[in-house]
C-alpha cells in the first residue's frame, strides 16, 4: 500500500457511511475495507498513517485544535489530526497549509454551532485494529516509526492567548468567538 491507496481507502470509506463527516464511522469502514487487505498492506497503513500524523504535526495547526476544542493536550491533537486524516486527502492537504481554512468546512461549522468537540481516536487504530482482526495478534514492534518535526518557532507562545491566536486564525476566531 503506497499514500495514494491508503487515501483511496479513506475516500472508500467515506463514501460507505451515512455520514462522512463522522470520524469515527469513517474509521471504523476504513477497518472493514483494511481487514480485506493482504497483511503487509495493513501494515503498510500504519507506516502511511503516522507519516501524515508526522506531516501534520505544526504548531499553527494544533493553535486552530486548541481554539475548535477549547483547549488541546498532546493527545488530543493527536486525535484532531485523526479526524482531519477521515475527512480526506484534500482537506487534509488544504487544512495542514492553512488551518484557518477548517472554518470553511461544513462539518467545522456546524460542530462549532452544535458545541462538539473535533476529535477521532479511532482513526489512529485503523491498521492495529485490522491487523488483530487478520492475524490475532498486535502489530510487530518495527511495523512503523514516527519523528515528528520541530514545531514553528514563531508559533511558541501560549495557545490560551485568544488575542494572538485569533490574529493568526481570524476565520477560525470569528466562528469561534463567544
Amino acid at each position: 500500500m503506497d499514500t495514494q491507496q491508503f487515501w483511496n481507502l479513506i475516500e472508500e470509506a467515506r463514501s460507505q457511511v451515512p455520514d462522512p463527516d463522522d470520524g469515527y464511522a469513517v474509521a471504523r469502514r476504513a477497518t472493514a475495507l483494511l481487514v480485506l487487505r493482504p497483511v503487509e498492506e495493513i501494515v503498510a497503513a500504519q507506516r502511511i498513517l503516522w507519516e501524515l500524523m508526522a506531516d501534520s504535526y505544526r504548531a499553527p495547526l494544533w493553535g486552530a485544535a486548541y481554539m475548535i476544542n477549547g483547549g488541546c493536550s498532546d493527545d488530543l491533537f493527536d486525535y484532531f489530526r485523526g479526524w482531519l486524516i477521515t475527512q480526506g486527502r484534500a482537506t487534509f492537504e488544504s487544512v495542514i497549509t492553512d488551518p484557518d481554512r477548517l472554518a470553511g468546512l461544513p462539518a467545522v461549522r456546524a460542530f462549532a454551532a452544535d458545541g462538539i468537540d473535533i476529535e477521532c481516536e479511532e482513526a489512529l487504530v485503523i491498521a492495529w485494529d485490522a491487523h488483530r482482526e487478520t492475524t490475532g495478534e498486535e502489530l510487530p514492534d518495527d511495523a512503523f516509526t514516527i519523528q515528528y518535526p520541530t514545531l514553528d518557532p514563531d508559533w511558541n507562545f501560549d495557545f490560551g492567548d485568544g488575542d494572538r491566536l485569533s490574529q493568526r486564525l481570524p476565520r477560525l476566531a470569528a466562528l469561534y468567538s463567544d
